[in-house]
């Protein structure tokens, strides 16, 4: 092995460990080799814990290889408001100093039983709630913000700091430091994996997220959950020659600023790079319905939701809450039941709408982001495109590839129907090849060897 072991992927990991080519302590060791390198500088971890760590490692080493799960050798890094038994979960709050669950949340439990190691907890936002910054900073530019609410994980799986990591999405949570960071990102079917023992701002909207630096990566964690499309992707991906694609602005291109330049060059030369490959590209205007989902109903699910569920946070530690969450519980927008009620079945009528439009083409492709991730880690960036689809509760995929003049990753989503999570992934990876190194020749240089690529399809 001509690399560190953190700079591979999962499924490369995974591999060697199984032919005995690698140990789980030697990927642990490189890991923690990269964390010393450069935490001081990305700063993406809340908790980690080296003796911890190389216990764990030596655990899963001493397992028979018959006994081995499909994850066995991965690190994996968890969103710092899902709960993990050995570890804090603090929240980014001071309410949760030091606080100990002692048990898993669900997703964390099936992957360490599936082989992973549970390498350490990522900062987030307060609550994974707020846009205010943590002290995470971006993999390919620390002068950035590395996006948020899942500030830590993107940002620790751009800069090889770990395999994979949870994230999750209220709004643009998982695919807005996907775009920022350079990687891969999902957000799953809503409800496809389980939320159980993760902090809940929204229950009509939360969603675990999955970052990694491969679409082979995303398969094989989505195989361990058991995202069983009804009818199963080709074996052999479908070539892009015989796709077809949807490409939807929806009403937030024309919002606030408008597109980037890098937003509107990555548009263009996403579909040039399809046509290129012989797929067929088609520019398709949702029906009026679907305008003011974000921004308008997705808010009135969101903060009504929220009113419930930082309402015990509330009567412990008010004064030590951000203020937008006192404003949740004090309904200080003053969102009535009625706008509640109206948002949660305009949406659920316009789920199948969707699909059934989705269904029509191989993906749907939509902006991630307006543009590269902002200077400064004090906000953390504009998720206006994402929160429509986390409302349809619909599949998303943030596929890397494009970069502004500045040097700075920017990506686009591919989208397809509920529960066809399976067929996205594999309509991902064929795309990602056309993609990936579209704008190469921009990035920055990036703390990495020779040789080394930052994401494969």
């Amino acid at each position: 092995m001509s690399v560190p072991s953190n700079f591979l992927t999962a499924t490369e990991t995974v591999a060697l460990v199984k032919s005995g080519a690698l140990t789980v302590t030697q990927v642990a060791l490189d890991h923690l080799a990269r964390y010393d390198e450069r935490d001081p500088t990305i700063h993406a971890w809340a908790y980690l814990n080296r003796d911890l760590i190389l216990s764990e490692a030596k655990r899963l080493d001493a397992i028979p290889p018959e006994e081995r799960g499909p994850l066995h050798g991965v690190m994996l890094g968890v969103k710092d408001m899902i709960h993990t038994k050995d570890m804090p979960t603090q929240h980014n709050s001071p309410i949760y100093i030091d606080h100990h669950p002692h048990v898993d949340a669900g997703p964390v439990a099936v992957c360490r039983a599936a082989g992973a190691l549970i390498y350490g907890k990522t900062h987030t936002t307060e609550f994974a709630s707020t846009i205010v910054g943590p002290p995470a900073r971006n993999a390919w530019d620390p002068r950035r913000t590395p996006g948020g609410s899942s500030s830590g994980s993107g940002a620790a799986v751009g800069d090889w700091q770990c395999h994979f990591a949870f994230g999750t999405q209220t709004g643009g949570s998982t695919i807005r430091p996907g775009s920022y960071n350079g990687i891969f990102a999902m957000k799953p079917t809503w409800g496809a994996i389980s939320r159980e023992g993760l902090k809940i701002y929204s229950v009509t909207l939360d969603t675990l997220g999955l970052y990694a630096r491969s679409v082979a990566d995303l398969q094989l964690l989505c195989k361990v959950f058991q995202l069983a499309d009804d009818v199963p992707p080709p074996s052999v991906p479908k070539p892009l020659s015989e796709s077809a694609f949807a490409y939807i602005k929806t009403d937030q291109w024309d919002a606030r600023d408008g597109p980037s330049p890098e937003l509107l060059a990555a548009w263009d030369k996403s579909k040039a790079l399809l046509v290129a490959a012989g797929a067929k590209v088609v520019d398709v205007d949702l029906p009026a319905e679907f305008d003011r989902i974000q921004g308008h109903r997705n808010i009135h699910i969101m903060n009504g939701e929220g009113r419930v569920n930082f309402l015990a946070e509330y009567m412990i530690g008010k004064d030590k809450m951000h203020e937008s969450l006192v404003g949740h519980v004090e309904n200080t927008k003053n969102i009535t039941r009625r706008q509640q009620l109206d948002a949660y079945d305009t949406v659920a009528a316009l789920r199948p709408v969707f699909d059934k439009i989705a269904s029509q083409y191989d993906a749907v492709i939509t902006p991630s982001v307006p543009a590269q991730a902002p200077m400064g880690i004090e906000s953390t960036g504009d998720a206006r495109f994402c929160g429509m689809w986390t409302a349809l509760h619909v599949p998303c995929v943030n596929v890397p590839g494009f970069a502004s003049d500045e040097g700075a990753p920017i990506g686009l989503t591919l989208i397809g129907p509920r529960y066809e999570d399976e067929r996205l992934l594999s309509v991902s990876s064929q795309v990602a090849k056309a993609w990936l190194n579209a704008d190469k020749e921009k990035y920055l240089p990036f703390a990495a060897p020779a040789g080394v690529e930052h994401s494969t399809a």
